[in-house]
């Protein structure tokens, strides 16, 4: 594009008296700031590898995220009671009489006791196969579930295990809850700050490679001040063609990241009946993002070419102001 109307350097340099030469770029048609350049297309490598990253980084976190809420949504929909055995009483009847208690509780769906051969077996990860629990107080469980969308009041059960079956206790998880939820808060939040370590160093970057155009274009920018441009025209070009670079290299980031997502989504499902398979689906789900993963995406390839446009912009009038 035209830097300026042919008029205006015309009727410049009749003022002036004499004839200055346009630069080889101007003369030709050729935009100011030319994008096709090998520092152009370094910068929009660069803009897609940081894209890529903070994408990567923000559909890690929402995938955390969501796991996280699915965990916590799980654990909270299950209640535990742990009996333990008493010389001076029968387990069985304490068992049969808190399962009764819990039943009678409102917002329980479900209660479930474990027979002892069950109970036992609990152990068996951690004492090994082949012992004789005779001897051992090996507790019963009674696994309570809870109706979706419920909270029912445990400290009315709690009290009513107490003063009917002693030796009980009722474990609501609250406590691995609050664990999980630290947790995934901490995942997100270093997710959230890579994201941002990541656009300051394509700001960063972005001034580099603006400065570089802005002293590589220096006799054309003195001829845009001779025929009358001034440095809000001269910015505004820059911004306009480095937003450009900006939107392609971040776009080609952000979708490489899907890409990839889809990938290990294809592959992890696969797996699935697979030892392997099975215990990433236990800790990510289905590897898959919602949604929102999609659309966080997608804003952080748009704040991409966002900050490289104003980034560039604000570097150009510096540098102009610096050296007018």
């Amino acid at each position: 594009m035209s830097a300026a109307p042919q008029s205006r350097p015309r009727k410049a340099a009749a003022l002036d008296g004499q004839k200055r030469p346009l630069p080889a770029s101007l003369s030709r048609n050729a935009p100011l700031v030319p994008v096709d350049s090998a520092g152009g297309q370094a910068l929009a490598a660069v803009i897609a590898i940081l894209t890529f990253l903070a994408a990567l980084c923000a559909g890690g976190a929402e995938l955390v995220s969501a796991s996280s809420a699915q965990w916590r949504s799980e654990i909270a929909r299950e209640i535990t009671i742990q009996i333990r055995p008493n010389a001076q009483r029968s387990i069985d009847q304490d068992v049969e009489r808190a399962v009764t208690l819990a039943r009678q509780t409102p917002g329980v769906e479900q209660a479930q006791a474990f027979t002892k051969e069950e109970s036992e077996r609990l152990l068996e990860p951690w004492l090994g196969t082949g012992l004789d629990f005779k001897d051992l107080p090996v507790p019963r469980l009674i696994v309570i579930k809870v109706k979706e969308g419920t909270k029912p009041d445990f400290n009315s059960l709690r009290q009513s295990l107490q003063r009917d079956v002693p030796g009980a206790t009722l474990d609501d998880h609250a406590l691995w809850v609050s664990r999980l939820s630290t947790m995934a808060n901490t995942i997100i939040g270093v997710g959230v700050f890579l994201v941002a370590l990541v656009l300051v160093a394509a700001g960063l970057a972005v001034i580099f490679a603006t400065r570089g155009a802005m002293a590589g274009n220096r006799e054309v920018v003195e001829v845009l001040h001779f025929v009358g441009a001034d440095d809000d025209f001269i910015a505004k070009e820059f911004q306009r063609r480095f937003f450009r670079l900006g939107l392609r290299g971040s776009a080609i980031g952000a979708a490489s990241a899907l890409i990839l997502t889809l990938i290990l989504g294809l592959v992890t499902r696969s797996w699935r009946a697979s030892p392997t398979g099975d215990q990433l689906e236990a800790l990510f789900g289905a590897f898959t993002i919602s949604w929102r993963g999609y659309v966080v995406v997608i804003l952080i390839a748009l704040l991409v070419a966002l900050i490289t446009g104003i980034v560039s912009r604000l570097t150009v009038r510096r540098f102009l102001n610096e050296n007018g």
